[in-house]
């Protein structure tokens, strides 16, 4: 009877006391993914289409005729070319090959520095002579007092420096041979390894105009290079010219 008392009836249960089963979600099917993938494969192949389509479409416009050329010449030149206009463009090359021009190929002697005179040093003076020492008078040269001035270098043949073959070395074009003479007794104290070639003045017409080469044998081409590269290095002008 008891047993019957503690008894619950089943009408007499609370719902909300009652345990709830968990409802578990196994994912989306199979038919919904496939269902998924077609669709973006239709979309892929729709867009794909649509870009050959308007590509096609675009190139269709032209009838695949050959444009023609404007009449006339290709090209014409300008009144007015224009364009940066270089003082001296263009003339100086031809200019100092044929010797023509203001001093062309002059060496300019404030340039470089001039060489170093290898001096004595002085030895120390004798002690003066006592008072009302006798004067020594020197005597007199045999010339009469004249002073002999010294050789110069030898001047070279023209016929043999012009056979020399591309031994030569141009360092000027002058208007008169006492000009030219006048540029070799300057540039032979300054430089010390012209000094001893001796100079060649040569006597040309060009353009109607007579010129003084002033030229130096260096006695081989390779002593020309040389001795033109030691003169460009001090930034002056010299060429080794053809004939």
């Amino acid at each position: 009877m008891a047993s019957d008392n503690h008894a619950v009836r089943d009408e007499d249960r609370l719902p909300w006391l009652e345990t709830v089963e968990e409802d578990y979600d196994n994912g989306p099917s199979i038919a919904r993914i496939l269902g998924l993938v077609v669709i973006g494969l239709a979309v892929i192949a729709a867009a794909i289409l649509g870009y050959h389509y308007f590509q096609k479409s675009r190139g269709a416009d032209g009838n695949g005729a050959l444009i023609e050329a404007q009449p006339g010449d290709y090209k014409v030149k300008p009144d007015d070319p224009g364009g940066m206009k270089v003082k001296g463009e263009g003339d100086t090359a031809i200019a100092t090959s044929d010797g023509t021009g203001t001093n062309n190929g002059v060496i300019n002697l404030d340039a470089a520095p001039e060489a170093p005179v290898a001096g004595t040093k002085a030895k120390p003076g004798a002690p003066a002579a006592a008072a009302g020492a006798a004067k020594t008078v020197a005597p007199v040269p045999a010339s009469g007092g004249k002073l002999t001035a010294a050789p110069t270098g030898p001047d070279i043949n023209v016929a043999g420096a012009a056979a020399s073959g591309g031994s030569l070395v141009q360092l000027g074009s002058l208007g008169s041979e006492a000009e030219a003479n006048a540029v070799w007794t300057k540039l032979s104290k300054r430089f010390t390894d012209l000094a001893p070639l001796g100079k060649l003045v040569q006597k040309a017409d060009v353009n109607g105009n007579t010129v003084y080469r002033l030229r130096v044998n260096a006695g081989s081409a390779g002593q020309a290079k040389t001795l033109c590269g030691k003169l460009k290095v001090a930034g002056e002008a010299c060429f080794i010219p053809n004939n």
